[in-house]
């Protein structure tokens, strides 16, 4: 591959100061701080399943809550794989994965199509995960997949634990991400779309 895949993004608002590079083509190393530990859990998921290198320092107002640093890094994360991909040409473009995680199980399938859609579906069984709020996560995979121009589509079959059906849903998310950003030589310098354009 001759050009790197690379993005990095500075954003800062009155309410978060983020910074994110990420890799695409790179072989799962994250160094992650936001705040919020379950949300750099998840991050680390991503990461590490989607053979990603990804750096994020998030600082934001959690003396508030923790949903402006979620949503926001949610946004750059998305803004990020946006801007790595280019113009998508070459791309396999479709991935999906099913991960299990004890007795959960989620499932992803994404389409790097440049139309954003998100479905979310998942069941609760507690308000928050650490710092994070259960009501963010699908939140969280909104704000990414609208900002990464993409479709998105994740459900948790089933699970008892909060934290393993999370789990699942991220690992998941990053193999789907890893299987749609692959390389496919047989599509050399073309976009995957009967459009001509993503």
């Amino acid at each position: 591959m001759s050009e790197k895949r690379i993005a990095t993004i500075n954003r800062k608002t009155n309410e978060t100061d983020i910074r994110l590079s990420l890799h695409i083509d790179g072989s799962g190393q994250c160094v992650v701080s936001t705040g919020v530990g379950f949300l750099d859990h998840m991050l680390r998921h991503i990461a590490v399943h989607g053979l990603f290198d990804l750096e994020i320092k998030a600082i934001g107002d959690l003396e508030i809550d923790a949903h402006h640093t979620v949503e926001d890094v949610a946004i750059v994360l998305g803004q990020a794989f946006d801007q790595a991909l280019g113009d998508r040409k070459g791309i396999v473009r479709m991935g999906s994965a099913s991960v299990p995680m004890d007795e959960a199980l989620a499932f992803v399938a994404i389409d790097l199509s440049g139309r954003p859609y998100a479905v979310i579906a998942a069941d609760w069984h507690t308000p928050s995960i650490g710092l994070l709020p259960t009501t963010l996560i699908p939140h969280f995979l909104e704000s990414f997949a609208f900002n990464a121009r993409l479709n998105l589509h994740a459900r948790v079959e089933y699970g008892r634990d909060d934290h393993h059906q999370a789990e699942a849903l991220f690992k998941a998310l990053g193999r789907a991400l890893d299987a749609a950003t692959q390389v496919d030589e047989r599509r050399s310098g073309v976009i995957p779309s009967t459009k001509g354009t993503l």
